[in-house]
Formats: C-alpha cells, sequence, structure tokens
C-alpha cells in the first residue's frame, strides 16, 4: 500500500502557484539557508563557473542573454528572508544582472594568465547576503581582443550542477539569437523551482513523507555520531568556517589497476564508485575499529 502511494506522488503534476511573489523553502534550501545560518558568510556553496571565450565577442549580446536568464528563471531573482523565524523565498519581478569588465589586454603576457587567475578566485570567494542577493553575479575578463573569460558564480540556494548545464545551453541559444537580431528562441517554463518547493511542502505535510523520514531515522539512530579518528589535534565542539580550507591530494592508479577495478565492478554488477568507497572504508575500519561507518558524498539524486 506505501508502495503504490509513493508511486502515486511521485507521478503527480507539480502545479503553477498563482502566487508569484513569495514560496516557501524546498528541502535542499532549506538546508543551505540553515547552514548559511551557522556559519555566515561561508563560500563553500557557492557554485563558480568560468568559461573561456575565443573569437570576436559581442558584449552587449552577452549581456543581452544574461539577462534573459535571469528573467526566464524565477530563481535566479530570488533572495532568502525569515518571518516570524520561517525563512520564506522573495521573488522579485525584475533584475538586471551586473558583469564588470576586467581588461588585462594590456598586461604582459607572461602575468596576464595568473592575474586572471587572482581575480577569478577573489569574485568565487566573495561572499552572498541571502536576505538581500543578488545571489547570481557575472564577471567579464578581457586578455585579449579575442579572448575573454566569462565567469557566473551563484549561490548553490539557487543552483545545482545540473542547472549550471541548463544554464550554459540557454546562453549559448541565447547569445546567438541576439547577436543576429533575432528573438529569443526559448518556449516559456511551465513551472518554476517556486512551485516545485511549494508542491513539495504539500507533500512532506502529506501520509507518506513522516514514514519515510521515519524508517530512516531508526536505521541511523544506532550509528556512532562521530568517527574518531586518530588526529594530531583534538577535535573542537564545533567546526569553524576555517575548517573547510583543508589540503587535497591528488592520486593517481595505474592503468592496470584501472582495469582491475573495472573488471571486478562488471564481475560484481556494482559502480566504480561503489567499489572504491567500499576500499575508503575498509581504510576507515582499519583505522578507527568502527563497523558501522557513515560516509557523506556531496552528490544529489543517487
Amino acid at each position: 500500500m506505501q508502495k503504490n502511494r509513493r508511486s502515486e506522488a511521485a507521478s503527480q503534476v507539480i502545479p503553477r502557484s498563482e502566487k508569484r511573489g513569495s514560496a516557501p523553502l524546498s528541502n535542499n534550501q532549506q538546508g543551505l539557508w540553515v547552514l548559511n545560518e551557522l556559519m555566515p558568510g561561508a563560500t563553500v556553496y557557492h557554485s563558480p563557473t568560468a568559461v573561456r571565450l575565443t573569437g570576436k565577442l559581442n558584449i552587449e549580446a552577452l549581456r543581452q542573454a544574461l539577462d534573459a536568464i535571469v528573467a526566464r528563471h524565477d530563481a535566479l531573482r530570488t533572495t532568502f528572508v525569515a518571518i516570524d523565524g520561517e525563512p520564506m523565498q522573495k521573488i522579485a519581478s525584475h533584475l538586471s544582472l551586473e558583469m564588470p569588465l576586467i581588461d588585462l589586454s594590456a598586461w604582459p603576457a607572461a602575468t596576464r594568465e595568473g592575474e586572471a587567475q587572482r581575480r577569478l578566485q577573489k569574485e568565487a570567494g566573495t561572499p552572498f547576503e541571502l536576505s538581500t542577493g543578488p545571489l547570481i553575479r557575472g564577471l567579464l575578463v578581457k586578455l585579449s581582443e579575442e579572448e575573454h573569460i566569462l565567469v557566473i558564480t551563484m549561490h548553490h540556494i539557487v543552483t545545482d550542477g545540473w542547472s549550471m548545464g541548463i544554464f550554459h545551453k540557454e546562453l549559448s541559444a541565447l547569445y546567438q539569437a541576439f547577436l543576429e537580431g533575432e528573438p529569443s528562441p526559448l518556449p516559456e517554463l511551465p513551472i518554476q523551482y517556486a512551485d516545485y518547493a511549494a508542491w513539495q511542502r504539500d507533500w512532506c505535510e502529506g501520509e507518506v513523507y513522516p514514514s519515510q523520514l521515519a524508517y530512516w531515522q531508526k536505521q541511523f539512530e544506532t550509528l556512532p555520531a562521530v568517527l574518531e579518528l586518530p588526529t594530531d589535534h583534538p577535535r573542537p565542539n564545533a567546526q569553524a568556517y576555517r575548517a573547510f580550507r583543508g589540503a587535497h591530494h591528488t592520486i593517481t592508479l595505474s592503468k592496470q589497476l584501472t582495469s582491475d577495478l573495472k573488471r571486478l565492478c562488471q564481475k560484481e554488477n556494482v559502480t566504480l564508485f561503489m567499489a572504491l568507497m567500499a576500499a575508503y572504508q575498509v581504510l576507515l575500519h582499519r583505522y578507527t575499529g568502527e563497523e558501522d561507518i557513515v560516509v557523506g558524498t556531496a552528490v544529489a539524486g543517487r
């Protein structure tokens, strides 16, 4: 019976809300909003992307294309404010995206790329203010007459990895149309993200969600709160923002080992990610002696 209810909920058509100026937060947005409240000024949930553009660039057509995308997607005009302690989406009717131009074409060739990277990192590391926005920024770096770098930075609360692919596809289509003096070739969207958030909130208040939540709470209730790794320094009571600025190490597996791993995965009918995760958890077991090990991965929709 419960399975049928889940299938029924999943097949529902998301209605378009008549109230366009505000909406509740989705579950994912709620989590990101809470994290932002706990770590104000943190940039770990920024989604920066940089695209190198070669050839003659029509900056005005590019600006028009970016503004058209912002006008098309309500999420890019959204800010998040607390009303009686409850966060709400506030959707602006209009937002013109600023895109400052930094001209490095006169810089010596030997230092130009390094300076461009420094500017890009500074842009990506500039905090957003969720309550005032905007939560999308543009930056254009000119390296020469026919070489530019377009930087788009958004907060993860209004975008994700899948959305960035859509963003670049639409930007390309709109730029080409405006370059040729044509109108937007993109059809109107049937729903917006705020419509999904409102639908999800209604679904969570129904019969299915509480039972699903209770199931996972029971699965995790006996797991250790933390994994006690042998570290050089004691674990702090609360994770500081600077704790996200750790080192990282890149390891390259040999071609032979990679082939052996792929054959093992085919034999066991698992993905390469699953096999490597299993190996990682074995390593954590050897360090800690724990039998139950919880590992969080920054992947959605899996």
